[in-house]
């Protein structure tokens, strides 16, 4: 009978200190979105550079007020000539992975985004060459490469920031830092501009990303956020005067 007393009072304070702990604390109510992306510098330096068409978009889902789900895809078409050498290619990527933004969420609200992504992606790309010469000891040689499926892959790490500038629309830029893993076609062959990834003749490549962001509510949580305690000072002066 003592044990049973004894646990239960031991339960009470438990639950005593957990409601305590609450209302030590503070909830906020954060909205979970589905947000759909449209990368625009692409289409803008096609305008000035018609040898380069670059088009991307993302969507992305909210799992909480800190992470997002996201899925990426793009279509490249790249031209490149000279006097003795044309080189076409064209393909589309996809980049999969998640979002974390860094904020607090009484900062972040829902509506700001200043963190980082992860990604995974995954080109499938068409190359050819065709036409190229050479001269040599006998003369000019031209020759051509026959159009050929490829395949790679890479990582990339992705910081930047985003803000909601009308209700539901947001803006927002990244900095792209992206690892090649394999490019497809061996070290001798590597294709000029690799999909999704940038100039394939490197390991790694950088980039910045411009996007307009349409947002769409789906649900809202509950975050429980600590209240800020201020601090207790001690009158030390007035102490000392009445000794």
């Amino acid at each position: 009978m003592r044990r049973t007393s004894a646990y239960f009072i031991s339960l009470l304070f438990i639950l005593i200190s957990n409601l305590e702990q609450v209302h030590a604390q503070d909830t906020i109510l954060i909205p979970l979105k589905i947000k759909l992306g449209l990368e625009v510098s692409g289409p803008a330096i096609y305008f000035s550079e018609k040898n380069i068409l670059n088009a991307e978009g993302y969507i992305s889902v909210d799992i909480n007020e800190k992470v997002s789900a996201v899925l990426a895809a793009g279509y490249l078409n790249y031209k490149y000539s000279q006097y003795n050498y044309e080189y076409f290619n064209k393909g589309m990527f996809v980049r999969t992975g998640a979002d974390f933004n860094l904020l607090k969420p009484e900062k972040s609200l829902g509506k700001y985004w200043a963190g980082v992504g992860l990604r995974y992606g995954l080109s499938i790309f068409n190359s050819e060459v065709p036409s190229f010469q050479q001269e040599n000891y006998w003369g000019t040689a031209s020759s051509s490469i026959a159009q050929k499926t490829n395949w790679g892959h890479f990582v990339e790490v992705s910081p930047g920031v985003r803000v909601e500038v009308l209700k539901n629309f947001s803006i927002g830029w990244t900095i792209s830092l992206r690892r090649l893993l394999y490019t497809g076609t061996g070290k001798d062959l590597r294709p000029i501009y690799f999909p999704g990834f940038g100039n394939g003749g490197k390991n790694f490549s950088t980039g910045l990303n411009y996007f307009i962001v349409w947002n769409i509510p789906y649900k809202k949580i509950n975050v429980i956020i600590k209240k800020e305690v201020p601090e207790e000072t001690e009158d030390t002066g007035a102490t000392g005067n009445r000794q």
